[in-house]
C-alpha cells in the first residue's frame, strides 16, 4: 500500500486549522503543554538562526568569488537589483494600502507581550553570537575563502553547510507544523486569531496581484534589452511558472526553466549558466512576500514601519536570499536572523511570519523562476554584444 506523502504547505494549512479550532476547546493544562514545546523549540531556534546564516552565507559568498568572471558579475548584478526592486516595490505598496485594510490592535502586541499561557518550564539556550557578527563573519570568511589557494578550510565551509540544510531539512523544517500548531493554539485561546485571519486573507491578494505586476515588468525590461514582445516571452516562460507551483522547488524547476528560456531566444551555453545559478541567488518573489508580510504584521501590532529601517532590511535582505537553501520554506528560514536583528520580530512574530509565507510558497517559487528568464535574456544579449 502507498504511503500518502503531504507536503510542507499542506501541514501547515492543517497545523492552522486544528489550532483555531482545539483552541476553542483544549482546557489550559494542555495548551500550557504545547506552549511548553514551542518555548524549547523557539530557543533551539535562536540558537540555530546565527549558525544557519553563518554556515549558508559563507559558502555562498565563497562560491561567487571563486567564479569572478564578467558573466558572473553581469548575473549577480542583474538578480541582486531585481531581488532589491521588489522588495522597495513590496514595501512602498504596502505602505500605500495596508494602513487602510489593517487595523492596529493594541491586543496583538505580540513582541513585547509575554504568552497568554505560560509554558510548564523552559531552557534557555543563548545563541553563540548575534545576527550581525554572524553575518559579518560570513562576509569575512566567505571573502577570505575565495582569495585562498587552498581548499582546506573551503572544504571544511562546505560539509558545515552541509550539516546546516540538514539541520534544516531533517529538523527544522519538519517540526515547523507542530510549532504552528501550537501558536494558533495559544492565539485562539487567547482570543487574537480571528484579527490575524483577517490580515492573511488581505494581504494574499496583495502579494498575488503585486507578483503578477512584478512578471510583467521583469518582462517588459528583458523585452526593451533584446527588442521582443515581452509578453510572448513570458507566455513561453509559463510552463516554468506552473511547474515551480508544483514543485515549491527552484532547484526542481531548473530542467523545465532552462528549456524554456532556450525556447525564448537565449542561447544554449548562457542558459546552461544563468539558470542554474539564478536558481539559487534570484529570489525577488519571495523577497517581495518576506517584505508584504512583515510589513503588514508590524502595523497590525501599531510598530514603527519607517523607510530608513525597511530600506536597511531590503538590503540585508538581498543578501541573505543569496544564500537561502533550496527547499521549501528555505527562505523564510534564511530571512529569519533579519527578521529577528532588524524589525526586532520575537520567536511568535517568526511563527506567523513563516506561516504566512509558506501558505504563498508556491506563488513565490514561480515568480523566482519565471523572473530567472527574464535574466537569461538581459545577460545573452549584454554578453553577445561585448564579444
Amino acid at each position: 500500500m502507498r504511503q500518502l506523502h503531504l507536503g510542507l504547505l499542506p501541514r501547515i494549512i492543517i497545523a492552522i486549522i486544528l489550532g483555531i479550532v482545539l483552541g476553542n476547546f483544549f482546557p489550559s493544562t494542555l495548551i500550557r503543554l504545547f506552549t511548553t514545546f514551542n518555548a524549547l523549540f523557539s530557543e533551539f531556534l535562536g540558537f540555530s538562526i546565527p549558525l544557519i546564516i553563518l554556515g549558508l552565507v559563507t559558502v555562498a559568498i565563497a562560491d561567487i568569488g571563486h567564479q569572478a568572471g564578467k558573466m558572473l558579475l553581469i548575473t549577480v548584478a542583474i538578480a541582486y537589483g531585481a531581488t532589491l526592486f521588489s522588495g522597495f516595490l513590496s514595501y512602498f505598496t504596502g505602505a500605500a494600502l495596508f494602513p487602510s485594510m489593517i487595523t492596529p490592535d493594541p491586543s496583538l502586541q505580540l513582541v513585547d507581550e509575554q504568552p497568554a499561557v505560560l509554558p510548564y518550564f523552559s531552557i534557555s539556550i543563548p545563541p553563540l553570537m548575534n545576527v550581525m557578527t554572524a553575518l559579518v563573519l560570513s562576509f569575512m570568511l566567505g571573502l577570505g575563502l575565495a582569495g585562498l589557494k587552498n581548499d582546506t578550510l573551503k572544504n571544511a565551509a562546505t560539509d558545515f553547510q552541509e550539516i546546516i540544510t540538514l539541520v534544516i531539512k531533517k529538523a527544522i523544517i519538519p517540526i515547523l507544523p507542530l510549532y504552528i500548531f501550537g501558536i494558533f493554539l495559544e492565539m485562539t485561546y487567547s482570543g487574537k486569531v480571528y484579527s490575524i485571519l483577517m490580515v492573511f486573507l488581505q494581504i494574499i491578494a496583495v502579494i498575488f496581484a503585486l507578483h503578477i505586476f512584478l512578471l510583467i515588468f521583469q518582462y517588459s525590461i528583458a523585452g526593451v534589452v533584446v527588442k521582443r514582445n515581452p509578453f510572448k516571452l513570458l507566455a513561453t516562460m509559463l510552463p516554468a511558472y506552473f511547474t515551480a507551483l508544483g514543485t515549491q522547488s527552484s532547484a526542481a524547476t531548473i530542467p523545465v526553466t532552462l528549456e524554456q528560456a532556450i525556447k525564448a531566444g537565449v542561447s544554449p551555453r548562457i542558459a546552461g549558466f544563468v539558470v542554474p545559478l539564478c536558481a539559487t541567488i534570484h529570489l525577488s518573489g519571495s523577497t517581495l512576500k518576506i517584505v508584504a508580510c512583515a510589513l503588514a504584521l508590524m502595523i497590525m501590532q501599531g510598530m514603527p514601519y519607517d523607510f530608513p529601517m525597511f530600506a536597511g532590511f531590503i538590503f540585508l535582505l538581498g543578501i541573505t536570499m543569496v544564500a537561502a537553501p533550496g527547499v521549501p520554506g528555505g527562505a523564510i528560514m534564511a530571512a529569519l536572523g533579519v527578521l529577528q536583528s532588524v524589525l526586532g520580530f520575537d520567536e511568535s512574530a517568526q511563527a506567523l511570519m513563516i506561516a504566512l509565507y509558506i501558505a504563498m510558497d508556491s506563488f513565490g517559487t514561480a515568480c523566482n523562476v519565471t523572473g530567472d528568464g527574464s535574466i537569461a535574456l538581459v545577460v545573452d544579449k549584454l554578453t553577445n554584444s561585448k564579444q
